[in-house]
């Protein structure tokens, strides 16, 4: 008899992305998202974004490849750009699923993070750290004690299965381009 994992996904959407844009990437969310069902048995991937009005059409997308949008509202700054932290809800939303999976896989670099990573590995809660950027994350996940490291595996590993292929122009002759902006 085949045993099923419950496992739920954590993502900070802003840390993932940003991270992998940094290197010179996009991440394709549609692989990425087989690619934990695949790889850690992830029933449920939470995706925690800002929200931005103008992203509805991604955010369809992203809910239609598997994903649970979790949005924070956003503060637009006068110089243009939009702040949508949403570190608390991750943390807070991990908790109230606490009962609900078998194991988390969290994906952030964000040592804001620390806290509840530690807490998932104690109570034998913990499936995976997916960090972004391997030369770039915070320190307190890299000075773990030795006992978690193998908790940690990095995305951008990952470029050559998961990185976004430009696709040939659409019939109307437009470019097909990735979802912009500041969340994925």
């Amino acid at each position: 008899m085949k045993i099923i994992s419950n496992n739920y996904a954590f993502i900070d959407s802003q840390n993932l992305n940003l991270a992998i844009r940094d290197q010179g990437w996009i991440l394709d969310f549609k692989r990425f998202r087989v690619y934990l069902k695949d790889k850690y048995k992830v029933l449920k991937a939470f995706l925690f974004l800002g929200y931005v009005e103008k992203n509805n059409k991604m955010y369809s997308f992203l809910e239609s490849v598997g994903y649970y949008c979790i949005f924070k509202p956003t503060l637009a700054y006068k110089d243009g750009h939009t702040k949508g932290n949403c570190d608390a809800e991750l943390v807070l939303h991990t908790m109230i699923e606490f009962r609900n999976f078998d194991k988390a896989v969290i994906v952030s670099g964000d040592g804001d993070f620390y806290c509840l990573i530690d807490y998932l590995k104690k109570q034998n809660k913990l499936e995976q750290v997916l960090i972004p950027n391997e030369q770039r994350y915070s320190s307190l996940l890299r000075r773990t004690d030795e006992s978690k490291h193998k908790y940690l595996s990095f995305v951008s590993e990952l470029r050559s299965m998961l990185e976004y292929k430009r696709k040939g122009p659409r019939r109307d002759g437009t470019l097909r381009e990735p979802f912009r902006g500041d969340t994925p």
